[in-house]
């Protein structure tokens, strides 16, 4: 398994640039990436192959136009679970990540244990969504919806600074 610690320290300069550059547009072709990081193709590809195999890099995804499948309505539902449920929550968390509509899960610290992104086709999906899938659910104790008006990514470069 990669250790992270000793990531952070083997990831220079030149390395940081091309992850920028593949978070701005993750599917750049390598003689473009080379030559926008300024390396010899074949290095910029050693380098994006030592990425991903320290797991660096964990994947490429494409961002989708949600209302363009139907499902226009985004929100993030913050999930406390029972004092008693407490040892299932890694089941809790794959239940969750099994449910449509679901676009990530986030366990935390603090207040809530899990906020769930979800995208939807309406306010009584979401409504069903809530009281069929979590407010149902014993281990539940409480949910709190908010919903997502527009979500911005900051720019790949401010990322990694």
């Amino acid at each position: 398994m990669p250790d992270p610690a000793n990531d952070v320290q083997q990831v220079d300069a030149t390395d940081r640039r091309i992850l920028t550059l593949l978070m701005a547009e993750g599917r750049l072709p390598n003689n473009v990436l080379a030559a926008r990081v300024g390396v010899a193709p074949s290095t910029c590809l050693a380098r994006v192959r030592s990425l991903r195999q320290r797991g660096v890099i964990r994947g490429v995804h494409a961002e989708i136009d949600l209302e363009a499948l139907g499902r226009p309505l985004e929100a993030m539902i913050s999930v406390s679970l029972q004092a008693s449920g407490r040892g299932r929550i890694a089941q809790f968390r794959d239940y969750l990540l099994g449910l449509p509509g679901v676009l990530g899960v986030f366990f935390l610290a603090g207040r809530t244990d899990f906020q769930v992104h979800v995208a939807l086709p309406d306010a009584g999906a979401l409504r069903d969504f809530v009281v069929e899938n979590l407010s149902a659910v014993p281990d539940v104790a409480m949910t709190e919806t908010n919903l997502i008006f527009e979500h911005a990514r900051p720019r790949p470069d401010t990322v990694l600074g």
